[in-house]
């Protein structure tokens, strides 16, 4: 059974039983309509006085697990945490967690998490702890990388609520794991002579469709066809997810003075360990011949080799895509050889770049 009197410091929060001392601001967090108490919270102001007293530390008497209070420095509830579906035989348990929605943004749950997750490993001598979250949930996914969790897994429509169904990724973090946050390339705007790379937005729908859709496009990637403005919400989103869990980053690239755009980049199969990446891009049918491509990506390699230590970057481009080889070979790519069958069957040429190359 865990400790009833438990008690766990962070650099700004506190982590602590529910108690009768806070009957005020729950009736006042149950008669706002918010939800991010623990299960079986009181839906009701009547019913608050018992769960107080009974219903929230049913869970620690159980022995599979406890709810938490989480305080901030002038002792304010701003969210609450829990532990459960504890099995003390095999030293695993689950953590989740909820922030009222006026103290959301501000990393209360990664530090929350962090404090818990470490007492719970190192004090209480658990060995394993998951977490899980939807897919489509951006938020709760940054909070596991942050929290220094490893990205185990997704189970397919394993959740249903009245959105409809839902993929549930699974995470873990074991007493042994270095508990670091994720490596992921931040979110950045890079500035060249003619060019702003940002990180996409919702106004990059309609161009990257038809970008997508455009035949040349087609011929010469892996996008599906007939793309549509679906897949382009789709993949902007995957892009984020990607990013967090460290494995590429991808950015717009707009002109100067007119914000229009003219191409997606993208950096994917990063190696942290080897610090290796390769890059790709699709430029606008309306703005091709410009030299936007090349101009992109080597901003995106410099910024790659000076700021986060990377020693290579791949390229790859269809053996019969001429213009795409011209990018690479006068952004300084050297010519490697031919990979062959690698895209729908066909040859890629392959081109490498280390940071001497852009000496």
């Amino acid at each position: 059974m865990f400790d009833p009197d438990v008690s766990i410091t962070t650099t700004r929060l506190t982590l602590r039983p529910f108690g009768p001392q806070d009957a005020e601001r729950i009736r006042s967090i149950v008669k706002s309509g918010v939800r991010f108490l623990p299960p079986g919270a009181p839906v009701k102001v009547s019913g608050v006085a018992r769960w107080l007293s009974h219903g929230v530390h049913e869970l620690r008497r159980s022995g599979q697990g406890l709810h938490l209070a989480m305080t901030d420095a002038e002792g304010l509830i701003v969210g609450a945490i829990s532990l459960f579906k504890t099995s003390w035989t095999t030293g695993t348990t689950e953590v989740g967690y909820g922030v009222h929605p006026l103290y959301r943004g501000r990393g209360f749950a990664t530090e929350a998490v962090r404090g818990l997750t470490a007492w719970a490993l190192d004090t209480v001598g658990l060995r394993r702890i998951d977490l899980t979250a939807n897919l489509d949930n951006v938020a709760s996914l940054r909070v596991a990388a942050k929290a220094g969790f490893t990205w185990e897994g997704v189970l397919r429509d394993a959740v249903v609520d009245e959105t409809g169904t839902h993929d549930l990724v699974i995470f873990g973090l074991l007493g042994q794991d270095s508990r670091a946050p994720t490596a992921a390339l931040p979110k950045t705007e890079l500035r060249t002579e003619r060019l702003l790379l940002r990180p996409q937005g919702p106004e990059d729908v309609v161009p990257l469709t038809r970008t997508a859709a455009d035949p040349l496009t087609q011929r010469y990637t892996g996008v599906p066809r007939g793309y549509s403005e679906e897949q382009a919400w789709g993949y902007i989103a995957h892009s984020e997810r990607m990013r967090m869990r460290g494995a590429g980053a991808v950015w717009t690239a707009e002109e100067l003075g007119t914000g229009l755009y003219v191409a997606n980049v993208d950096l994917r199969d990063l190696d942290w360990t080897n610090r290796t990446a390769e890059v790709g891009y699709m430029t606008a049918p309306w703005a091709r011949g410009k030299g936007y491509a090349g101009e992109a990506v080597t901003a995106l390699a410099r910024w790659l080799f000076e700021r986060h230590g990377f020693a290579r970057i791949q390229l790859r481009a269809a053996t019969t895509n001429t213009a795409s080889q011209r990018v690479a070979e006068k952004t300084g790519f050297v010519r490697e050889g031919v990979a062959r069958a690698s895209l729908t069957g066909e040859d890629l040429v392959v081109y490498s770049l280390i940071p001497s190359d852009l000496a």
